[in-house]
């Protein structure tokens, strides 16, 4: 099976599919991630923006990861991207990789390169053209997801729990690379709420850990 996360900065892809990642890959499942974004550089330096794609690659080494791609659009400021031209490429690397499972940011989350990724994405991954992509879903992202407005259509209303406890601390491990991203408790990037979140999710499916997602299409053949 091939994996594909969907990522709009470096770092989401960990907050929000680290577990999963793990599990994917112990199973034979090659995984590949997609950061759509370079930071804009009136904004975030070169050297910043270099040191954040590389902790994203050892990330992605230790979480078992089969390949990681990096597109150019500008963060934080996708929505000055014609939204077919996202969707463009990111349909490209699904194609690439003949995705049969795509995991995309949720839709509600504060930042808007989050909507305009998981707008794009649900583009790129209509089951038209021989699209190879069966199953579809949203992660929750720390400080996106949870900042989010409260109006209804912004609440994350997780569907899917997937088991994280015995890789947890890989999870972890693995954020810990995000040197420039990390913050103290209680700030909800720490490492402490990021666990925390874990336990909670985990709770609510009768797990110690887990993961939850939201299920926005499969296709069973």
């Amino acid at each position: 099976m091939n994996v594909l996360i969907v990522a709009a900065h470096p770092d989401d892809e960990v907050l929000g599919c680290g577990g999963v990642t793990v599990r994917h890959a112990a199973r034979g499942d090659r995984v590949y991630v997609v950061v759509v974004t370079r930071g804009f550089p009136e904004i975030f330096s070169p050297e910043i923006d270099e040191e954040d794609r590389q902790h994203a690659r050892e990330a992605h080494e230790i979480l078992g990861g089969a390949g990681i791609f990096f597109l150019d659009f500008p963060a934080p400021r996708l929505d000055t991207v014609p939204g077919h031209e996202l969707a463009d490429a990111i349909r490209e690397v699904i194609f690439s990789v003949n995705a049969d499972v795509v995991y995309t940011p949720f839709g509600g989350d504060l930042h808007g390169d989050h909507k305009a990724t998981y707008l794009a994405t649900l583009v790129a991954s209509r089951p038209i053209n021989n699209c190879p992509v069966r199953r579809l879903l949203c992660y929750e992202t720390l400080s996106e997801t949870d900042w989010a407005s409260p109006l209804d259509d912004s609440a994350f209303k997780p569907t899917v729990f997937v088991d994280i406890s015995e890789v947890l601390e890989r999870k972890l491990q693995a954020l810990a690379c995000f040197r420039n991203e990390l913050k103290q408790p209680p700030h909800p990037r720490s490492l402490r709420a990021i666990e925390a979140l874990a336990r909670v999710r985990g709770s609510t499916a009768g797990l110690m850990a887990a993961e939850a997602f939201m299920l926005v299409r499969e296709i069973i053949d």
